[in-house]
Parts: structure tokens; C-alpha cells; sequence
């Protein structure tokens, strides 16, 4: 199991079709540093497919599944399941942003 300690969400979307390769290029452009133990999603245009790429400290693994954001565990948990992520504050109350 790969250690993951921040979930960053890019808000702009990716082509699903890229690599890997152009993917970490994506990463590093808009977050500045691809970093250890850190997981990068990307939806795609539609905002119905996830792209995760995952640096374990060694390199980056693509998971499938200019802004960004940092994601707390019950946001990332909401997104996955399509639940409305970006209202979710803390302890899970629902809020408008």
C-alpha cells in the first residue's frame, strides 16, 4: 500500500488520454513540485472520470479513478462517491462556499 499524506485536486481539467509523462508535467506545472507521498487528481472536462497520479518518494503511479486544492480525507471520500465535496467543512458539516 502506497502512503499517502495530501490529496491535491487540480480544478482545471486534464485530457483523460494523456500519459503519464504529460500528467507529471501537469503536476509539477501547476503545483510546482511533484511531492513524496502526495496524490494528484484531475477530472476530466465532463467531471465524470478521475485521474490520480500518486508519488510514493520514488516515482509517480497513475491511478485511475491552473488553480489547485488541498483536500482533507472526507472531501476526497465525498468526490469519489460524486457527493458535493466542495461544501464539506470541517467535522462534515455541509456548508455554501
Amino acid at each position: 500500500m502506497i502512503r499517502v499524506d495530501a490529496v491535491w485536486l487540480a480544478v482545471q481539467p486534464l485530457d483523460m488520454r494523456l500519459g503519464t509523462e504529460a500528467a507529471l508535467a501537469r503536476v509539477v506545472g501547476i503545483f510546482g513540485a511533484a511531492h513524496p507521498h502526495h496524490a494528484y487528481l484531475f477530472t476530466n472536462r465532463r467531471a465524470n472520470r478521475l485521474k490520480c497520479l500518486v508519488h510514493d518518494g520514488i516515482g509517480v503511479w497513475p491511478l485511475e479513478g491552473a488553480s489547485k486544492q488541498s483536500l482533507t480525507r472526507v472531501q476526497l471520500d465525498a468526490l469519489v462517491l460524486g457527493l458535493p465535496w466542495q461544501r464539506l467543512g470541517d467535522a462534515g458539516i455541509i456548508r455554501t462556499i
